[in-house]
């Protein structure tokens, strides 16, 4: 591609770039914008400023710069980060968690809160007990089979429209990819109703 030969030129043109085949002030043969920078100078300064800002607080105009861009690109981002490798994604959540430790334990006391107010205070020993062997069974297959297996609500503890109990036979085990497939949605059928205690 043919660029202007010089800055006038480019501006009289109205070009973004220009090559003039001389070495700019730092010793780069490149391409240099209307605007006179060099696009390598330009590179290392974008990239020691951003060095610069990392580790640093965001200022408040910038959360909510990131929060309109998100509403504006939901799918484009969520898309994009579930294309990212497992063990990247594995590094941000636990990145996360260590700067987010408040979010953690306020995210960890509602759902035993949630655990202890769907546990029926007439449950028997042998119910308890029950529920404690699913919870050795999930540990001991994962440990066992090299595959992670959970104790999974089948009626949701939370659902939309629906809530079930923390009884034993509302919980089965399965791996923990289809727990976190499932979510929180019911895929059983609407006519099935839990035994009452």
């Amino acid at each position: 591609m043919e660029y202007p030969r010089s800055r006038s030129e480019a501006m009289g043109q109205g070009a973004t770039y220009y090559f003039t085949g001389r070495p700019c002030k730092h010793g780069h043969v490149a391409l240099r914008l209307a605007k006179g920078v060099c696009v390598e100078c330009r590179k290392i300064e974008q990239k020691r400023s951003s060095e610069k800002r990392r580790g640093k607080p965001k200022s408040n105009a910038a959360k909510a710069s990131a929060r309109r861009y998100y509403e504006r690109n939901k799918e484009a981002v969520k898309a994009k980060a579930n294309n990212q490798p497992p063990e990247k994604r594995r590094e941000y959540r636990r990145r996360w968690k260590e700067n987010n430790p408040d979010v953690v334990r306020a995210h960890i006391a509602q759902k035993r809160r949630r655990l202890r107010t769907a546990t029926p205070r007439l449950l028997s020993q042998k119910h308890k007990k029950q529920i404690r062997e699913l919870f050795i069974v999930a540990y001991t297959l994962s440990r066992n089979t090299g595959v992670t297996y959970s104790v999974d609500h089948i009626i949701p503890l939370v659902g939309d429209g629906i809530c079930g109990l923390h009884v034993p036979w509302n919980l089965q085990v399965i791996p923990l990819l289809e727990n976190c497939r499932k979510g929180t949605r019911w895929e059983g059928d609407s006519q099935t109703v839990a035994p009452v205690i």
